[in-house]
């Protein structure tokens, strides 16, 4: 109930304190029917908001269901869609409020003293004015860029291309293809399921020698797989589709009747996977042979740092590789490398998933920034020291903001390339 209240004091908070800046940027229409009219959408925006999460959070049915769980997912984007752009005018109009205020008190404080005049009126009401209008104007720009997020940035896929270069890698393997995706969140996709045979036809013509999936395959419950498990079947490579389980595989985010309904699911998940012929590895390892030469390709289940679980056991996951020449890892959480690979293991290449880039980001030639960063130091792309590499997935899919902004779905190409 509280954390209920607190949110929609906030929301009309802002709301107001909006409305109130709103009226400085346009001057006061008479009172027509125009008028009555965007007062009313105005005020609906909030009004709605609230009656979806009044709804979410007391009259919902519990219902493992992607269709309901996807709901709360709109909900988020609506909220970001009309709240990030009134926060963007709300900074605005806190300093022009502060500039007013601030010469108001020294205009008072002047004529107290009767030492000079102050400009005021016309001319601060100008600049008033300026400075509400240019963050109208900024805040349009939230606004497109989570549409774009919502309508097309979460199905613009891309293939991405790296290179591995290790004197540690066999003369068989030179060359050697790996397609690496991660995070498909499919429950994300219901509805949707010409884009998931998209994105597998994408992989597919990229003829990988080997395709891994590092993670994260449902949201909460296997049954988001309905209607989905033949088109993620048609994922082929010469050497096998491989997969480990994410945070979100085991059904830790939703409410079970009964433990025994929860391993019911996890169990559904596990057959799942065999009937779309991924090789699932729960700390355990697996041989890739090409001519004369083997290397490892080992996962373990999740590793990650509070709140998220950690039932993986890379000990257990390495055992017997000590005499391999070189060893790939599938480790959902990128964080795993820093705690028990790098320097402390045989492991030459840690492929992770996990953080999305957080859906939201900048990666250009000059910058490269997204809020991950703030939790996940290695949040994307290749990382490499003391001669161990990790490559860390953007994702495929989505999870609670239906949507990506400048952090596009990534299907990643991995060329291993034997050095001197």
């Amino acid at each position: 109930m509280l954390p209920f209240f607190v949110f929609a004091f906030i929301v009309l908070l802002i709301d107001i304190y909006v409305y109130k800046g709103l009226k400085i940027v346009f001057n006061k229409p008479a009172k027509t029917a125009v008028r009555v009219w965007l007062k009313i959408l105005y005020w609906l925006v909030p009004a709605v908001l609230l009656l979806l999460v009044t709804w979410a959070v007391f009259f919902r049915t519990v219902d493992p269901q992607p269709p309901v769980f996807n709901l709360y997912y709109y909900i988020v984007a609506y909220t970001l869609l009309f709240y990030m752009p009134k926060l963007v005018f709300v900074v605005f109009h806190i300093v022009e409020d502060l500039i007013h205020y601030t010469e108001k008190l020294a205009g008072k404080l002047i004529l107290y003293f009767k030492t000079r005049d102050i400009p005021y009126g016309d001319v601060n009401v100008a600049r008033r004015k300026f400075i509400s209008r240019t963050g109208l104007v900024i805040a349009v720009i939230p606004f497109l860029a989570i549409i774009y997020g919502v309508a097309i940035g979460r199905f613009d896929f891309r293939v991405t291309g790296t290179v591995i270069e290790s004197p540690r890698i066999p003369a068989s393997f030179d060359g050697f293809r790996i397609a690496h995706i991660s995070d498909l969140h499919i429950g994300s996709f219901y509805g949707y399921s010409d884009r998931v045979r998209q994105a597998v036809d994408i992989i597919n013509r990229q003829e990988p020698d080997v395709i891994v999936f590092t993670g994260d395959l449902v949201n909460n419950f296997t049954a988001e797989l309905d209607g989905f498990i033949d088109i993620l079947a048609r994922l082929s490579a010469p050497h096998g589709v491989f997969s480990i389980l994410g945070n979100h595989d085991y059904g830790d985010y939703f409410q079970w009747e009964s433990q025994e309904a929860k391993e019911a699911n996890m169990n559904d998940l596990l057959e799942a996977k065999e009937k779309m012929g991924w090789r699932l590895l729960m700390n355990e390892w697996q041989p890739l042979v090409l001519g004369n030469d083997t290397i490892v390709l080992a996962g373990v289940e999740n590793w990650g740092t509070p709140p998220f679980p950690r039932y993986g056991d890379l000990d257990k996951a390495l055992q017997g590789t000590s005499g391999y020449p070189f060893i790939i890892l599938l480790s959902h959480d990128p964080s795993h490398w820093d705690a028990e690979v790098l320097g402390q293991s045989n492991v030459d290449l840690t492929l992770s998933g996990h953080t999305h880039g957080m859906q939201v980001g900048i990666e250009t030639a000059m910058l490269r920034w997204s809020p991950s960063e703030f939790r996940y130091p290695r949040w994307g792309g290749l990382y490499k020291e003391e001669g161990q590499f990790l490559y860390v997935n953007r994702g495929l899919g989505y999870v609670a903001f239906p949507g990506r902004i400048g952090m596009p779905p990534e299907i990643t190409i991995i060329e291993l390339v034997k050095g001197k």
